[in-house]
């Protein structure tokens, strides 16, 4: 089965386009080697699919005929992913929520003072 189907069939992307748009880009690996959308997949081949900045780490179990419901997604992939890669994740959204909004103007000194203080304390001066 080709790669962009298979990672359609077991819902790791919401459409077949889309995964073979994620293959065009370099963002699937198997057995760490860049795959193109027409490159078939085996079972037991070793897969990298990036996903919103997570590299998330599949074995291939079986080849499903068509494309399988949520729960029987676990019968044709085993999901190796490192928790560390999820926890990532979660920083990132942290940082996020602290950037100034567009349009907001230039930060003050309060702000680069919250800043230091942040970087060396790892908490922000709640003081006003």
């Amino acid at each position: 089965m080709r790669i962009d189907k298979y990672l359609w069939t077991i819902r790791m992307f919401k459409t077949r386009s889309i995964a073979t748009e994620a293959c065009k880009k370099g963002h699937v690996k198997i057995n760490n080697v860049n795959a193109k959308p027409s490159k078939d997949v085996f079972i037991g081949e070793k897969l990298i699919v990036r996903k919103n900045q997570i590299n998330y780490q599949l074995e291939v179990l079986d080849i499903p005929p068509n494309r399988v419901g949520a729960k029987l997604v676990d019968l044709y992939r085993k999901d190796t992913t490192l928790k560390e890669a999820f926890e990532h994740e979660d920083m990132l959204k942290f940082a996020k929520d602290y950037y100034r909004q567009k349009g907001a103007g230039r930060p003050s000194k309060k702000d680069r003072r919250d800043l230091d203080e942040y970087q060396e304390n790892g908490t922000f001066d709640n003081e006003n």
